[in-house]
C-alpha cells in the first residue's frame, strides 16, 4: 500500500525531527540525556505534550515505573514515548499488554527482553525504513524486523525472546503506521473542509 506517508515528528513527542537534526531513537534519547541520569516531569511534559495527571495515572496503573529521585530515567522515558506514539491507534490496555508481553512489570529489569530505550530505537528505525520505502508491505516489514533485532541486545534468560519481540514489533509498527495514515487522512479532511467553506462562503 503506497500512500506517501511522512512523519515529521520524533515518535512520541511534539518535537519536529528537523529541530533535532533528524535524530530519533537512541540518538534522540542520547541528546535528551546527555550528561544526565534523568529528566524532570516538566521536561517530559515539554517534550511529549502530556500533562502531569496523565503521567501520574499511568504510574498508578503500573504502565510506567515511578520516578527515581523525582527523575525519569532513559528507559522510563522511552516507555512513555512508546505509549504516547501508539495511543492514537490502540487502546491503552492493549499497549500495556504488549509492553508487559515484551518487558514484564514496568521498572523491573530482570524480566525485560530488551531495555525500553533499545525497544524505542528499534521502533523508530523500523518505522523510518518503512516510511523511506513509501509503502507498507507485511513481508517487507517482517524482514526489516528480523534484520533489526540483534540477539546480543536481548535477555538470554527469557525463553523465545527473539520471536516474542518480533511478533510484538509487527503489531507495534502496524499500529504506528495506522496512526500515521489516520493523521494523513485527518489532514486531507481538514483541507477539504477549508476548500468547501471557501467555495460556499
Amino acid at each position: 500500500m503506497y500512500l506517501g506517508i511522512i512523519d515529521d515528528k520524533i515518535p512520541g513527542t511534539i518535537l519536529l525531527k528537523k529541530d533535532m537534526d533528524g535524530s530519533t531513537g537512541l540518538e534522540f534519547l542520547g541528546k535528551i540525556f546527555y550528561l544526565k541520569e534523568g529528566i524532570m516531569l516538566s521536561q517530559v511534559r515539554d517534550i511529549t505534550g502530556l500533562d502531569g495527571s496523565t503521567l501520574q495515572n499511568w504510574v498508578k496503573r503500573g504502565w510506567i515505573a515511578n520516578t527515581v529521585n523525582k527523575l525519569y530515567t532513559k528507559d522510563n522515558f522511552a516507555r512513555i514515548l512508546i505509549i504516547k506514539m501508539l495511543r492514537d491507534a490502540m487502546h491503552l490496555a492493549d499497549i500495556s499488554f504488549l509492553l508487559k508481553y515484551i518487558n514484564g512489570v514496568a521498572g523491573i529489569k530482570t524480566d525485560d527482553i530488551i531495555p525500553e530505550s533499545l525497544l524505542y530505537d528499534y521502533i523508530c528505525r523500523i518505522t523510518d525504513s518503512i516510511l523511506d520505502d513509501g509503502q507498507y508491505d507485511i513481508e517487507l516489514l517482517r524482514r526489516r524486523i528480523n534484520d533489526c533485532i540483534r540477539d546480543e541486545d536481548l535477555n538470554p534468560q527469557i525463553p523465545g525472546a527473539h520471536e516474542r519481540l518480533a511478533e510484538s514489533l509487527e503489531i507495534i509498527i502496524t499500529a504506528r503506521y495506522a496512526a500515521l495514515i489516520k493523521a494523513h487522512s485527518d489532514a486531507m479532511l481538514t483541507e477539504l473542509k477549508k476548500k468547501y467553506e471557501s467555495e460556499v462562503f
